[in-house]
């Protein structure tokens, strides 16, 4: 399992690459993650019918530039790949920056910073660059010249799978379109590298999806079946210094929402209702899957200043953060695969404990009273049709203490799952 610290190194080994929804980078990427975990990795022709969707042409880049005069390079790609519009159609041109200016992208109000910008289905063509460097151009003529490609190619994505005791699965999505901007979403990637390391013989099968946002979702759905799908967590902006937010599933009380909002009951968090805006949430929870997927950040998207900018940078995250992240998915996921219902055989009136030694194993125990408590509420709410979790947030109990009184009261034969 990375540390923080190798989570924050991974992060700024994926960060120079040049990502979009298709291309090289992101085959680069998963290159990156796959020197720590093995990858099934998928090519998708160009062209290929995806719901309402089409595979589009595949995208890549070389070098970009705008150069004054004299030659130099007032803007380059290759300090930035955030200056060049992700999907530009190649220029080789020459113009006065009166022309230039309908193609270039600043941000007034941060002057220092680079916008991150893209135009994946409009064929056209733009630079980004700081207010400050715009400012300090004067009028004259331009080279402009973006050397890249458009053609018919692939659409790449990966998945590991953690085999789990049933076939029943949990998926973890991460995109990875995104050229540098370290905390939407390589955090978020680094984050799910090290949580899939941490995985030890689980209950249910995980699946963790690395692949483009919006399209590359709509493309898995499209060629796979969902039927084994029993929740799921979209992560994406999991390193920033600001608290954990959950946002839920369309379901909105689905057993993945109730489970992250019990693990995040005790530090301070955000919950969200689910809107069909946000990461690709909205495409499991779409209404023809309706899969109980849910989305975990920490600032949400758009949420802190430097989304979607040159600020988001390694800087702006702390390996202390995606630890912290790492820590909330480990403590809901272990809910998540022990969380069952269990019926009481033996349900008029109280059950004796005393007689079956589950009295005498309380002795001595710093937690005792808690302990039978938990027995105590299981006994009364294995019905069938209350789950562990249910009765944890019923009794006011931890979980962990009620899953153990379930182990007990089932080994002593008074329980049944």
């Amino acid at each position: 399992m990375l540390t923080g610290g190798e989570m924050h190194a991974l992060v700024e080994r994926m960060y120079p690459l040049c990502r979009s929804i298709t291309g090289d980078g992101v085959r680069a990427t998963l290159d990156a993650i796959g020197e720590h975990i093995p990858l099934d990795r998928h090519e998708v022709p160009t062209g290929t019918q995806v719901f309402d969707w089409t595979v589009p042409q595949e995208w890549n880049i070389r070098d970009a530039y705008i150069a004054d005069a004299d030659g130099k390079r007032v803007v380059d790609f290759r300090e930035s790949n955030l200056h060049v519009v992700g999907y530009s159609v190649p220029v080789a041109a020459t113009m006065t920056l009166a022309e230039l200016r309908p193609h270039l992208h600043t941000l007034p109000d941060h002057p220092s910073w680079v916008p991150y910008r893209t135009s994946y289905y409009s064929p056209t063509w733009g630079f980004c660059l700081a207010q400050e460097t715009l400012d300090a151009l004067p009028d004259g003529e331009y080279e402009v010249r973006i050397d890249s490609t458009l053609a018919d190619g692939h659409l790449s994505y990966g998945e590991h799978v953690v085999p789990g005791r049933v076939d029943d699965e949990v998926i973890v999505s991460c995109h990875v379109c995104h050229p540098s901007l370290a905390n939407d979403n390589l955090a978020g990637i680094a984050v799910a590298v090290s949580l899939a390391q941490a995985l030890e013989n689980p209950y249910y099968t995980y699946r963790f999806l690395f692949m483009p946002g919006t399209i590359g979702a709509i493309t898995w759905l499209a060629r796979n079946r969902v039927e084994r799908i029993r929740h799921g967590i979209v992560l994406a902006c999991a390193g920033d210094r600001g608290d954990l937010t959950y946002k839920r599933s369309r379901r909105g009380a689905a057993e993945i929402d109730r489970v992250l909002e019990h693990a995040l009951r005790d530090r301070p968090h955000r919950i969200a209702d689910f809107s069909p805006y946000g990461y690709d949430e909205r495409q499991f929870c779409s209404p023809g899957f309706n899969l109980g997927v849910g989305s975990l950040t920490r600032t949400p998207y758009a949420g802190y200043p430097e989304y979607h900018t040159s600020a988001d940078n390694p800087d702006f995250i702390s390996p202390s953060a995606m630890e912290d992240t790492l820590v909330v998915l480990r403590e809901a996921f272990a809910i998540l695969d022990r969380n069952r219902r269990y019926t009481n055989l033996s349900p008029y009136g109280e059950p004796q404990l005393g007689k079956r030694g589950l009295y005498d194993s309380l002795g001595g125990r710093s937690d005792a009273k808690q302990a039978q408590m938990a027995m105590l509420w299981v006994l009364n709410l294995a019905d069938g049709d209350h789950d562990l979790l249910g009765i944890a947030q019923r009794s006011g109990l931890g979980f962990e203490a009620v899953a153990a009184a379930a182990t007990a009261l089932h080994d002593a034969g008074l329980v049944k799952e």
